[in-house]
């Protein structure tokens, strides 16, 4: 009997990029019979800077009221965590750094070690620091104790989008273009990826494996 297999995709999105990948990455992680937990984190700003972006506090209102927030429980129950941000200067997001930064607990219990850590993003440019933003991620699943799954090249369409380092796409600025279907397809290859890998360390995890 296949062992059941938990994945928290922890994300920050601002117009909905990340949020599209991160759909993506749960309908794989579905359909390798995982149960999925999707959770944005909130933003860090104030109103008055939100009210001068049009479009961002109605896009705030309609993703909060889809994905709860996400908690130290929610990583500590998963078997796989998978992180996504928006790149800032070439670095993760700090809605998503800060939801990272309050692990301290898990890391103190290592809670996390052994588990299945992975990343995605999204920039507005085609070499706005894509690479970077996913890379900047590894040290903090590192520090965690987890096993860092990239996406590397093993299906065909990973040499053609995304990142060997995991999934992401471009939404060119101002123009705020979505991911394309093979952004998407990488993206839920990721999710069937991180799903295989984390529910084979969760039974080398088990008592007696």
């Amino acid at each position: 009997m296949e062992m059941s297999c938990r994945i928290l995709v922890a994300f920050y999105s601002r117009n909905g990029s990340v949020e599209a990948l991160a759909l993506a990455i749960a309908a794989g992680a579905e359909s390798e019979g995982a149960e999925v937990r999707l959770r944005r984190a909130r933003e860090l700003v104030g109103e008055e800077v939100i009210a001068r972006v049009p479009g961002w506090a109605e896009r705030i209102e309609r993703m909060n009221a889809s994905y709860p927030a996400p908690t130290v429980d929610d990583a500590a129950w998963a078997d796989g965590l998978i992180l996504g941000a928006p790149t800032r200067f070439g670095a993760p997001a700090s809605e998503l750094r800060a939801y990272l930064d309050s692990l301290g607990p898990l890391w103190l219990s290592n809670r996390l070690l052994d588990k299945a850590g992975a990343a995605f993003t999204s920039t507005s440019t085609p070499h706005g620091g894509t690479e970077a933003t996913l890379l900047s991620l590894y040290p903090t699943l590192a520090h965690l104790g987890m096993v860092i799954v990239p996406n590397g090249y093993g299906a065909p369409i990973n040499r053609t989008a995304g990142a060997p380092y995991g999934s992401s796409s471009v939404s060119y600025g101002a123009r705020l273009a979505p991911p394309t279907d093979d952004d998407l397809e990488v993206a839920r290859l990721q999710g069937v990826r991180v799903t295989r890998i984390a529910r084979a360390l969760a039974a080398a995890r088990e008592p007696g494996s």
